[in-house]
């Protein structure tokens, strides 16, 4: 069973027992949180996609840890014109695991 959930911004196909990392929650390490929108929820041959979500479908996780990405290296460079700018950004996000998934 498989469902496609929203979160900060962006969808998700998640299965249970997976982990992924989202965006940054507001949330404990070891907290479970309950995902409301959901926008699908597929069970093999069956496919029930919501107008825009699916009712009575939630999306149980496990915050497993809080870090941040990577960095990525922003250069902008003007030619001939003497303009050179670096800049830097590393993005937060939230590593959960999908405990359940009920439709």
């Amino acid at each position: 069973m498989y469902a496609v959930i929203k979160t900060g911004g962006k969808q998700y196909r998640v299965a249970a027992g997976e982990k992924i990392k989202v965006e940054q929650i507001a949330a404990d390490v070891g907290q479970e949180i309950v995902f409301d929108e959901v926008l699908a929820v597929g069970n093999g041959t069956e496919l029930k996609v919501g107008t825009p979500l699916v009712s009575g479908a939630s999306v149980t996780v496990k915050v497993v840890a809080h870090g941040r990405h990577d960095k990525v290296r922003i250069f902008k460079l003007r030619r001939r014109k003497h303009y050179q700018k670096r800049q830097g950004h590393r993005q937060n996000f939230t590593e959960i695991e999908i405990a359940s998934i009920s439709a």
